[in-house]
Formats: structure tokens, C-alpha cells, sequence
């Protein structure tokens, strides 16, 4: 069964479909690397308020950048539909409860959640997972694992590794039918 999600994904201030893994910097800063697929001349809360005249449940609100706009951009989206759309992007232990407070149904985590482990390698902190949840509630928590393929073993076949900053930091978790029965892949899927 095909279920549809709805994304609004937000970058300088305007919703975008950005092709994955061509976003290499921040967006308060001008890049001519960003590739766009789409940049809509309608706000975040017309996207809002379809899904919501659809109940399309499960839909997310994405910052893809620091740039201040964005916080309000996204805030115009939870303000349309509150309790029923998701946050991601520069979500983290300090901000994660307000975001919360804003409207949104979840909080989505990413690249907060990973540390430089020993060998100077970025792996899950399942520390940080611990507190952040205990703080807002597992309910209300969700772990983005975006992935990349990377062929590193002996028999040349592609393994998927979590991918962490704008797609372009490779974690050393490696998501595997060893561990589980399904993998939803969006996005990204060529090196």
C-alpha cells in the first residue's frame, strides 16, 4: 500500500523541492550549488491548509537552513494546521519543546543526534536520544535516518549508511535487513 506524506520543505524562507545531497550550505549564505526542483510562489500555510482540507495525515514541515525566515516560515505552517504537522530540521534538546509549544505534532531530529565517536567517525548518540525524549516524550519524538548508499564490502554490493548535514556527513550506522523487516527510503539514492 502506497501512503502519501506530505512535505513542506523550507529553505530561505520559501517552500522548495531541492534535490537531495546538492544543499552544501547554509541558506543564510548565497550558493550557486543548490540544485531546485521546485520553488513555489505560495506560503507555507497554502500547503498547511491543503493537506489539512485533505486530512493528509503525517505530513512534515522542514527547515533546510539556519536562516532566521525559515523559523517563521515553519511557524506559519504549524499556525494553520495545529497538532497535526511535523517539525525537522536544526531540531535539537533546546529547541525541541518549543517547537512543540508552536503547534507541531512531532519534533523530527537529525543531525543534533549525532556525535564524533573515537575515531573522529559521526555515529548515533543514543545519550541524546535518551534525554531529549524523556524531556518532551517518546510520543512526541521522531528520528529521521536518511540514507545514502555506499559499496564497501568484499562482494561490491551497496550497503545503506545514515547520512547526517544536508546529506553530506556519512555516519558509521548502517541500516541492514539484519536489524529490520522494512526501510522506507526517500530522497537521495545515488552517491
Amino acid at each position: 500500500m502506497t501512503k502519501f506524506r506530505g512535505c513542506i520543505d523550507i529553505h530561505s524562507g520559501q517552500v522548495k523541492q531541492i534535490v537531495g545531497g546538492t544543499l552544501t550550505q547554509d541558506d543564510t549564505t548565497e550558493t550557486t550549488t543548490t540544485t531546485e526542483n521546485f520553488v513555489s510562489t505560495k506560503p507555507s500555510s497554502y500547503y498547511a491548509e491543503l493537506y489539512k482540507d485533505n486530512n493528509i495525515q503525517g505530513c512534515h514541515v522542514i527547515k533546510l537552513g539556519s536562516n532566521p525566515i525559515n523559523d517563521e516560515t515553519a511557524k506559519l505552517a504549524l499556525k494553520t494546521w495545529p497538532g497535526n504537522l511535523q517539525i525537522g530540521g536544526g531540531i535539537n534538546i533546546d529547541n525541541a519543546k518549543q517547537w512543540l509549544e508552536y503547534g507541531a505534532s512531532h519534533v523530527i531530529l537529525t543531525s543534533w543526534l549525532f556525535t564524533e565517536n573515537n575515531e573522529g567517525k559521526m555515529e548515533l548518540d543514543f545519550g541524546k536520544l535518551e534525554k531529549v525524549s524523556q524531556l518532551i516524550g517518546k510520543d512526541n519524538l521522531i528520528v529521521d535516518l536518511s540514507c545514502r548508499t555506499i559499496i564497501d564490502d568484499e562482494d561490491g554490493e551497496p550497503q545503506w549508511y545514515v547520512a547526517m548535514n544536508k546529506w553530506q556527513t556519512i555516519t558509521v550506522n548502517k541500516l541492514s535487513a539484519e536489524f529490520l523487516l522494512e526501510v522506507y527510503v526517500r530522497g537521495l539514492m545515488k552517491n
